[in-house]
């Protein structure tokens, strides 16, 4: 029987040789140094050029390399690469390993004593943060290059040197092409991948942007709700409320939902929202958070985003204070420094003979029972003086408040 030859996809076809022929990473490519070799992390989004790299380094260094995937290869791979390295000591080899955060922490332990004595050269490359999924001892043994998502123009050049390779024009029109770009989000591998389908039609008329989308789907928007970009997007969200930034808040928002984002995990930062930066300059907005959280459990997707909307203009509209969250903060510190100071005995409540007989609740004025309902007394215990925890600013509703707090201020007895 025949065996058909197998093809290697045109993205491995094309795969860049050189530094120079590396697109989108110039500042990576014009300073590293071949003559230095030592071990690399390469992290950066998919396809963008880390493994390309991590192979030319390989190819230029004359050193025995070995190409592994922490997906597909187990731990007995890599014991069987390191046993035939401890047959000479003498070698130096380089491996290269794909998706390294896959690795566990007992698997990433085995390269340590390797790369202790100088004998491995590793190059791992990752789509997540080495901070979070690598662990510190073999962090602190590798140089971390960051690789940028590519744009545009980055995406526009691949493609041209797809069409020399094929010595064919893809059959697209110059707006679906500029989509096709845009469809693939930074990513080269899913734009070659596109393009090979497309370099096999027989077409007498370009595809136009409709046509495009109709054969080809949008690549899957790149989002792990329990690592860095779950963090980056609802840290962008939180800051674009922040700034009142209205409109960038919704396109936030609206990435997180479209990534597969929990709405109810959306809703539950609002309701902190609510109350860290907005506050009592506008207590409505503790309200209107907690009834959109109400509103989309009893609507569910996707009639209840409409209230995450909702809620999200509110809060970026809304006049922003963090003086409730400040107060908080340092009258739990001052609660925990001072410990268990005694209540004093004037607001203690004395329902027993033998308690008013030790004083409990002697010498508390009931406050409706004065002008203006307040009597002026310190609650604070006696042997701590009086702190200023809650300052309200001028913004808002807590403007109103401020008025209030300073009257009482004024009012209230010295000693």
């Amino acid at each position: 029987m025949q065996l058909f030859e197998q093809i290697a996809p045109l993205a491995d076809r094309i795969r860049p040789n050189n530094f120079d022929e590396l697109i989108g990473q110039s500042q990576i490519s014009q300073s590293y140094n071949i003559e230095n070799l030592q071990s690399l992390i390469l992290w950066g989004p998919p396809g963008t050029g880390k493994t390309s790299f991590a192979k030319i380094i390989a190819k230029k260094s004359k050193l025995h390399f070995e190409e592994t995937s922490a997906v597909m290869h187990a731990t007995a791979k890599f014991k069987s690469i390191f046993d035939e390295l401890s047959k000479d000591s003498s070698n130096q080899i380089i491996i290269i390993v794909d998706e390294i955060h896959h690795l566990n922490k007992s698997q990433q332990d085995i390269f340590l004593p390797h790369l202790e004595n100088g004998s491995l050269i590793l190059i791992g490359t990752t789509t997540e943060n080495p901070s979070f999924e690598l662990r510190p001892a073999l962090l602190s043994r590798c140089k971390v290059i960051t690789f940028n998502r590519l744009q545009l123009e980055d995406l526009d050049r691949i493609l041209s040197r797809a069409e020399k390779y094929e010595n064919k024009k893809l059959p697209l029109t110059p707006e679906a092409r500029q989509h096709l770009c845009l469809m693939s989000d930074g990513d080269a591998r899913y734009l070659l991948n596109r393009a090979e389908e497309l370099f096999t039609l027989n077409s007498s008329q370009p595809m136009n942007v409709e046509q495009l989308k109709e054969f080809s789907p949008k690549r899957a928007i790149v989002y792990d709700k329990g690592e860095e970009e779950h963090y980056n997007l609802i840290s962008a969200l939180h800051k674009s409320l922040r700034g009142s930034d209205v409109d960038a808040a919704l396109y936030w928002m609206n990435r997180m939902l479209q990534a597969g984002e929990s709405p109810l995990y959306i809703l539950r930062r609002l309701i902190r929202f609510a109350s860290e930066d907005v506050g009592l300059a506008d207590p409505i907005a503790l309200q209107q958070t907690i009834a959109a959280h109400k509103a989309y459990t009893i609507l569910g997707s996707p009639e209840g985003e409409l209230a995450i909307a909702q809620a999200v203009i509110y809060l970026a509209t809304a006049p922003k204070s963090n003086s409730a969250e400040i107060a908080y903060n340092n009258s739990r510190a001052c609660a925990k420094f001072y410990g268990s100071l005694p209540v004093p005995k004037k607001i203690r409540n004395a329902p027993t003979k033998l308690m008013r007989e030790l004083d409990y609740n002697k010498g508390y004025i009931y406050d409706h029972d004065v002008a203006n309902a307040f009597a002026g007394t310190n609650f604070f215990p006696d042997e701590l003086s009086r702190k200023k925890f809650y300052i309200p600013n001028e913004r808002g509703f807590e403007r109103e408040i401020k008025k209030r707090v300073d009257w009482w201020d004024r009012h209230r007895k010295k000693d």
